[in-house]
Parts: C-alpha cells; structure tokens; sequence
C-alpha cells in the first residue's frame, strides 16, 4: 500500500486539511482483508481465521494445526498452567526450549510463580522450594539475570502476600502471564520463520514513530502534522521504533 501526499511549498496544512489528506488515502480491500488476515494468524485465532478466510474470498493456505498449537500453549500460560504449556511446547517444537535458554527460564520462573500463589492459598512452601532447587537453582548460574530474578521470585515467600512491595506485587499479577505467552508466541514465530508482529501493529507504531520525528524536525512542516493518540508512548515519553 502506498500512497503520496503533497503540500504547496511553503504552506503548512491545517490539521482539518491533513486530516482530509489521510482520509482520501484508501487502501484496497484485499490489503485490508490480508492485514486482518496475518492479525489473526499472528494472535493465534484458528477459528476467526478459517471463518474470516471463507467470507474473504482468500486462498492463501492456513496452517491450522500451527494457529491451534500456538493457542492451546498460550492459553494454557493464561490459565496459570504452565507445566502443560510447556509440555506441549516440546511436543510441538522439540528444540525450541533448548535453543532458547531465557525463554525456558522465563517459563520455570512463571511455573515457580504460579506454586507460590498456590502456597500463599496452602500455607505450603514445600513445593515451590522443590521446584525452585530442582529446576531454577541450577541453571541460574548460566546468566547473571537469572541469578537475580530467581532471588527476586523467592523473595515473594519472605512476605504476607499483603505487605509484598510493588515490584514484588508485580509478580503475581496476571500481566506477569501475559508477558511470558507473547514470548512464547513470538519466539515460536519466529523459529517457523513467520513474523513475530501483526503487520498492523508494525504500521500503528510505524504512525508514531514517524509522528515523534516530525515533532523533533527543524521543519514547521513537520512540527504542523497533527498529533494521533495511538497509546504507544513508553514510561520514558518514547515512542518505540517500528520494526526492521
């Protein structure tokens, strides 16, 4: 999809006159459908992609049983099952833990997690320490993060689980779960040599970037184009660089 949109030298535009601009822009209908297409391959949608597929008209051919695999691992991080993802992740792709060592970190970590909340509930600690020693213990001396987060994690056993600190709290929220499934996902991704991003939002974040550099430009041209809150600006005011 391209398009050129040109201005007068000179003259800056309005923000109802850019605005029209962009309206008159129309991408095809086969470049929306193909976008809400890889949107749906990408997320993991198996069923809203077949039906999609059907009413679009689109013979490209989709791997179900990848997009149903994908689901099933990341549902099951959701739920906070992490031993039946990750068994179904080696089931699915034999290697991808071995050759992704941070990535099996973050899943055991998560799993350690999840048996913490549960001894919180039990008033049993035994388990998570097990599991902590058996699984995480030795293999935190490969990377010095993981020395750290694994003292990080079994600080959660330290405290009542209403006085933990926020960065502790922060743990054990379901944010936590979410985090490690889009890894998972992305990373799998990636192995089946597919993008790892919805090309839709690699154009939203491609839309601010490009907004944040025309708002730092010596040019009033620039600086005039208006301003789209699209809610990708970082904790630090940045806004993150679109993918190469």
């Amino acid at each position: 999809m391209s398009a050129t949109v040109s201005t007068p030298t000179g003259i800056m535009p309005s923000s109802r006159d850019w605005e029209k601009k962009v309206d008159d822009v129309r991408p095809s209908k086969s470049d929306m459908n193909t976008i809400v297409m890889n949107y749906l391959i990408i997320g993991g949608y198996p069923s809203a992609a077949m039906k999609f597929a059907q009413e679009a008209g689109l013979q490209s051919q989709i791997d179900l049983t990848s997009i149903e695999k994908r689901n099933q691992i990341c549902t099951s991080i959701h739920h906070g099952d992490i031993k039946t993802a990750i068994e179904c992740i080696n089931d699915f792709e034999p290697e991808l833990l071995e050759m992704h060592p941070r990535l099996h970190f973050a899943l055991l970590r998560l799993q350690l997690i999840e048996l913490i909340r549960r001894s919180m509930a039990d008033n049993d600690i035994e388990p998570a320490l097990t599991f902590a020693q058996d699984y995480l213990a030795p293999r935190a001396p490969q990377y010095p993060e993981f020395l750290k987060d694994l003292e990080h994690t079994m600080a959660l056993l330290c405290f009542p689980p209403d006085q933990l600190s926020p960065p502790l709290a922060k743990l054990l929220d379901p944010d936590m779960r979410k985090q490690v499934a889009t890894m998972v996902n992305q990373t799998i991704l990636e192995s089946q040599e597919v993008f790892s991003e919805a090309k839709i939002k690699s154009l939203v974040k491609l839309r601010a970037w490009v907004e944040a550099k025309a708002a730092q430009s010596e040019s009033d041209r620039l600086r005039s184009i208006p301003h789209m809150d699209l809610g990708l600006v970082s904790p630090k005011g940045e806004f993150p660089e679109p993918n190469k």
